[in-house]
């Protein structure tokens, strides 16, 4: 039988619903995105007092966050020892200090929210790179953190060990989103289709605002902070297997494009078949062709994909959208880790804002130095794309778009925008369907 196309927390929690904006108005604070990282700067924002709107194009959650596997980790992948390398010992620490700091506050408000919050050891191992995992304990170390090797992993995959984080957590996002946004001012079904200024234009309104906030995933403002070179897209599938395997713990490959294991009550959810966007990939033939494999007895109940932003240096962009931007923000580039990153941009954006200062505005700001090579390789496949012959355009910037058997949706290799068979948008950047 086949399994239904939907997350699997879909079924578990019905989420609070909100109006449509049909007037115009002015906020404080306009927050472009109900995904969870605009729905925690808005809660935060509101705690401290500030007033805040959040303008979703269709419903809250109802892209990225919903398809996350909701890990919540100071670990996202090999990251640590990458980070020294690139910008020393002190940036690591405090990439570190940021994300325990978030860590920390998922833990406070879980504590008051029935969200399937658990405790969970995370696990980054390799297939074949022993030295990366041996760097890696090396970096948590020169940075004051105990982390462990572990040479032997319960799931189905051969590897050469595993750098191990006790005490990380998992849980469900949609039933806490729930919980955090049901007295939050929000808008749904309400497309921002451009910026005058601090004004947003909607389809049946305009919102005002001293302060914006875009968190969109992809960020839609083209003139400014040149995000579609410092960004690009990758997908990564998702199989919810029942009778598969506990695996207790929280796996990922440290190769992007590797396997990832953990459970959600009896479900044992596999991840893995990713790509760039816009490219071919194994997707879910892959994983059914493995989970086939190893759990022939297993059933499959979901299947779902997520698609992810990718900085130039595996760390987000938090902070003013750009230098010649004033009262202008942007969260993006959480790099697959969208859950502990959402909550460390939701705690900077709310100080900056507020007018405190951030240890970590510096670290995260999105205008640092974009000379990294993942800068060439972005536009290298840009400028392929735009030369690229194809009937079908992106209206983002007009490259060329791929059509995508496995989801039957046309992609952009460029910078992922996604539309349906009928020309409708489905991921930014791409503001609008196609003509």
């Amino acid at each position: 039988m086949k399994s239904e196309m939907r997350s699997v927390w879909d079924d578990t929690v019905e989420m609070p619903s909100f109006p449509k904006l049909f007037n115009d108005i002015h906020t404080d604070v306009l927050i472009i995105g109900g995904g969870i990282s605009g729905i925690l700067t808005a809660y935060l924002l509101t705690q401290n007092g500030i007033n805040c709107v959040i303008a979703e194009k269709d419903r809250i959650c109802s892209g990225t966050t919903r398809n996350t596997t909701a890990k919540i980790t100071i670990q996202h992948g090999l990251i640590y020892h990458k980070n020294i390398k690139s910008a020393g010992v002190e940036a690591a620490r405090k990439y570190l200090a940021a994300n325990e700091n978030a860590f920390a506050k998922y833990a406070e408000l879980c504590s008051g929210i029935k969200c399937d919050y658990e405790i969970k050891d995370n696990y980054v191992y390799s297939t074949n790179d022993r030295k990366a995992i041996e760097d890696e304990l090396s970096a948590f170390s020169s940075i004051g953190y105990y982390a462990e090797l572990c040479e032997y992993l319960p799931i189905p995959v051969k590897n050469v060990g595993a750098v191990k984080v006790r005490n990380q957590a998992q849980f469900n996002p949609l039933k806490f989103i729930a919980g955090i946004s049901k007295e939050l001012n929000i808008y749904e079904h309400t497309f921002v289709r451009e910026m005058a200024g601090n004004t947003a234009i909607t389809d049946h309104g305009k919102i005002h605002a001293d302060n914006v906030v875009v968190a969109t995933h992809f960020p839609f403002i083209n003139k400014h902070g040149s995000y579609y070179l410092k960004l690009y897209q990758h997908r990564s599938y998702m199989l919810a297997l029942e009778k598969a395997q506990d695996v207790d713990g929280m796996y990922v490959d440290e190769n992007k494009t590797g396997m990832s294991f953990r459970n959600y009550g009896d479900l044992l959810l596999l991840g893995g078949g990713g790509n760039k966007t816009g490219k071919q990939c194994g997707g879910w033939t892959e994983l059914r062709s493995f989970s086939k494999n190893i759990y022939p007895a297993s059933t499959e109940k979901y299947h779902w994909a997520a698609q992810d932003c990718m900085s130039l240096d595996t760390m987000p962009y938090i902070g003013a959208y750009s230098k010649s931007t004033n009262n202008l923000y942007v969260s993006t580039g959480f790099n697959k880790w969208g859950i502990t990153g959402s909550m460390v941009s939701a705690m900077l954006l709310c100080d900056m804002i507020s007018g405190r200062q951030n240890d970590y505005a510096s670290l995260f700001s999105p205008s640092r130095s974009m000379l990294k090579p993942q800068l060439l390789a972005n536009g290298f496949e840009a400028a392929k794309g735009l030369l690229s012959v194809s009937k079908k355009r992106c209206p983002h910037l007009g490259c060329a778009l791929q059509w995508n058997a496995a989801e039957r949706s046309w992609d952009c290799p460029c910078h992922g925008s996604r539309f349906t068979e009928n020309s409708d948008v489905i991921d930014n950047p791409a503001n609008g369907n196609l003509g």
